[in-house]
């Protein structure tokens, strides 16, 4: 068995529908859940990662543990208690989502660090820029047809959250992953002006950008994101470093195929802004 933390976010909830579709074994466990938000079939359960002890009857006789964590817990949060909950109910293997941030030091590796010194069996997944940071902008694109964003000319590499869930997928159920760390990326770099023209390419009609100051940019996300998350955001869409710029192979040598493009992600999405 599987357990999935964080299942009914972008990532968690493509991760279950994978698994299941696989033949797997699997408890979808998020603060807030129904069985409307699991595919038939799939166990779900309630817990909360700032009450370990919510976890210890959805982890008895599970093989492997996908761990996603809040902005503010990834910021802040402790999580050998966690740990030590994972340990007693003996879960041998833990897939962590991390951020590529950690990797170019921008983020605390604190919970990094806390997985690899707690003796179980470990993966890092370590995404940039998700694809689906781009719903931030779903309101004005419907009201205004406006993207309104900092840094337009700058291009990252936004990855699929599809992607990040297959690649888990492969590194939950598959040997040979343990003790490594995979950097997600998409399969070019895409500025947010290039974000809001795929956006207006999927719906028909052109959307705009509208540039914003990094000021403007970070008093909008200080009130959905703790500060340090904020200015290490801030930092790596302003001025990224050349790792950050650059397409990691791994999405691809995992998944034998390319990464899916942010326009393809749209397509997919583009009910959200129409």
């Amino acid at each position: 068995m599987i357990v999935v933390t964080g299942a009914t976010g972008n990532v968690g909830r493509q991760l279950v529908r994978t698994l299941a579709a696989a033949g797997e074994q699997v408890t979808a466990l998020s603060r807030k859940i129904s069985e409307q938000d699991v595919p038939a079939g799939v166990r779900h359960r309630q817990a909360d990662l700032a009450e370990p002890e919510s976890l210890a009857p959805a982890l008895h006789g599970a093989g492997a543990l996908f761990l996603l964590t809040s902005a503010d817990f990834m910021a802040n949060g402790d999580l050998d208690e966690i740990l030590n909950v994972v340990r007693t109910a003996g879960v041998p293997r833990i897939v962590l989502l991390s951020s590529q941030g950690v990797g170019t030091q921008r983020h605390s590796s604190h919970l990094e660090d806390a997985v690899k010194r707690s003796g179980l069996g470990w993966t890092m997944l370590q995404p940039g820029n998700f694809d689906s940071n781009a719903l931030q902008w779903a309101g004005s694109v419907r009201t205004q047809r406006v993207v309104a964003a900092p840094f337009g000319g700058v291009a990252v590499p936004a990855v699929d959250p599809a992607d990040i869930a297959e690649v888990a997928a492969v590194a939950l159920r598959e040997p040979g992953h343990e003790g490594n760390t995979y950097t997600l990326t998409g399969p070019a770099p895409i500025s947010p002006r290039q974000q809001a023209a795929a956006i207006g390419d999927a719906l028909g009609e052109p959307v705009r950008f509208a540039e914003l100051s990094r000021a403007e940019a970070r008093s909008q996300m200080l009130g959905y994101m703790p500060e340090p998350v904020v200015e290490a955001t801030l930092g790596a869409l302003g001025t990224p470093s050349a790792a950050e710029q650059r397409v990691s192979p791994d999405v691809e040598r995992l998944l034998g195929r390319p990464p899916r493009t942010f326009a393809d992600w749209a397509g997919r999405n583009i009910a959200a802004f129409a």
